[in-house]
């Protein structure tokens, strides 16, 4: 695959921003939240707003759509224009007609955006009950048309189900049938598909691509994700505290970006390019799978009974120093594995050899003394970590648990403090005064205070800017190197595998269908899910970091 070439100069003009200032509202002696964003939308082409988290991206998608937060966010001067109107001098009850019919946008979690109490078929047919005029056999043909028109399967039934029915694929393409129904001029798309698996991201974007060259539409594509950008942006704006950087077609911000900024996000942008092959350790495997499996079973005594086999059969072996990915979809059995290892639950089959002892099924006071051994970061921090203690409190308390001396774990916690890059007065702190990253990177801390022989990461940078995930990617690699701990790396994102794994297992409803060092899995795939997964990986045909395609 290429990055796209398209010409839209001669295209009319949908969208056009200029200078729009954003603020706090009532706050006049703030910073502004945007500062004088400017750019254009043609007819059919893709403008994708990148950035990281707090660049202002959301905020001038709000800002279009006229869904500011009241007493909060207020435009201070500037205009957005929808086919030569100035959408900032409507009334809020012109621009609520002007939604949907002329602009529509996407939400990146459906389940929010969809009402959980109301049939999907209904909530896409409101659309049509506020902006036309039409019967209800009429509105009823044109929501079944469009609900085919996104490929829903089976839409008679889907039309009558409710949000939580449906998979999470299924419920962004109620969104997009919802945003799209009355044909709108633009749509803004706002990190759609963050949230789901490569396979139904590929399957999104291309319905997008479809629809777009179907009906014309203008889209403004809001993410964080290059790799998506590589795929299907016509032309890039790279944004940064609030301000446009840098502007241009796709080809030119990644083959030649000229603002420093844009070119540190580019090189923080994993490729799906195996890290170089590392010696394997002559040492003894810490970590042991064999027949790993866990049924779940559901019945009463007299009722049906049912079991789903989450996973089964999973085997491997973990030497220390080296890091084991396991990838797949979800619903494939990672995460099963990964609580199974730690003993979060008990499997149903199967021995997990640590050190050499079998622990899958001791019970937790004889587990209790083989935890300092097995650590787990999960992925998303501020719920792992209590947000009544401090700091200091989070890194001590395990150490203190098994009879460390308070002085030798604070001292730990110093040092670590260091190795992750903060300061030391963060013990003091608590974890609402972090970022997302700094969180991660605390949590991390925390996991090796007690020096174990295994960390498990369970997505551990999957919600993470990129170069925040570049950040915490190279600090497991040098906890690794410093330490020798053995990783099992949970992610379904195959190019961070790429970068961080030294041997991967791919998992698929429950079984592994394939394994082995990273390179060989990645670059001469076996299997045909494991080659359909890197067939949707976005990006894969680009090396973000050299600017240039990947070589067949």
């Amino acid at each position: 695959m290429k990055l796209r070439d398209n010409d839209f100069s001669a295209a009319p003009t949908v969208l056009e921003i200029r200078d729009l200032v954003v603020g706090i509202a009532g706050r006049a002696g703030l910073p502004p939240v945007l500062k004088g964003v400017s750019f254009d939308i043609r007819r059919g082409e893709t403008v994708c707003l990148v950035g990281e988290s707090g660049s202002g991206k959301s905020v001038t998608s709000l800002s279009t759509m006229g869904l500011l937060p009241k007493d909060a966010l207020a435009v201070i001067s500037g205009q957005i224009r929808l086919n030569g109107q100035d959408l900032l001098a409507l009334s809020p009850g012109q621009m609520k007609q002007r939604r949907a019919k002329d602009l529509a946008m996407i939400f990146q979690e459906p389940m929010t955006a969809l009402n959980p109490v109301m049939k999907v078929g209904a909530q896409i047919t409101e659309v049509l009950d506020l902006h036309t005029s039409l019967g209800a056999a009429e509105k009823r043909a044109r929501v079944i048309d469009i609900m085919k028109q996104v490929h829903l399967p089976d839409v008679e039934r889907i039309f009558e189900s409710y949000p939580h029915q449906l998979s999470g694929g299924q419920r962004q393409r109620i969104m997009i049938a919802m945003a799209l129904i009355l044909e709108p001029s633009l749509l803004i798309a706002d990190e759609p598909t963050t949230a789901l698996d490569v396979t139904t991201q590929k399957q999104i974007l291309s319905l997008i691509a479809e629809l777009q060259a179907r009906h014309g539409t203008a889209v403004l594509f809001i993410t964080h994700d290059m790799g998506v950008v590589a795929e299907i942006a016509d032309r890039v704006c790279v944004m940064r505290h609030g301000e446009i950087l840098e502007t241009g077609t796709i080809r030119q911000v990644l083959e030649q970006p000229r603002h420093d900024y844009a070119q540190a996000l580019l090189s923080a942008v994993p490729s799906l390019v195996p890290r170089v092959s590392r010696p394997d350790a002559v040492a003894a495997p810490v970590l042991v799978a064999k027949g790993l499996g866990k049924t779940y079973r559901s019945g009463s005594l007299l009722g049906r009974k049912s079991e789903v086999r989450a996973s089964y059969d999973v085997g491997f072996d973990l030497k220390p120093g080296r890091t084991l990915g396991i990838v797949g979809e979800s619903g494939s059995g990672k995460t099963t594995v990964a609580r199974s290892i730690m003993r979060l639950i008990e499997p149903t089959e199967g021995q997990i050899l640590l050190d050499g002892d079998d622990i899958a099924h001791l019970s937790s006071s004889q587990m209790k003394p083989r935890r300092r051994k097995l650590q787990v970061v999960f992925q998303d921090p501020y719920r792992s970590l209590n947000p009544r203690w401090t700091i200091a409190q989070s890194l001590t308390e395990g150490p203190l648990n098994y009879g460390v001396p308070y002085a030798e774990a604070i001292a730990e916690a110093k040092r670590l403090l260091g190795v992750i890059s903060l300061p030391e007065d963060a013990l003091r702190r608590y974890p609402h005064q972090f970022s997302g990253g700094q969180r991660q990177r605390i949590a991390i801390a925390r996991a090796v205070m007690l020096r174990p022989d295994v960390l498990v990461a369970d997505e551990a940078v999957s919600a993470l800017d990129v170069s925040v995930q570049a950040q915490v990617l190279d600090l497991l690699d040098e906890l690794q190197r410093q330490t020798g701990i053995a990783i099992v790396f949970i992610t379904h994102d195959l190019r961070v595998a790429a970068q961080i794994c030294d041997d991967v297992l791919v998992m698929q409803r429950g079984a592994v269908v394939e394994q082995g060092p990273a390179g060989r899995v990645l670059h001469d795939p076996q299997h045909e899910y494991t080659r359909a997964l890197i067939a949707a990986a976005p990006g894969r045909f680009w090396d973000f970091a050299a600017r240039k395609p990947l070589v067949a």
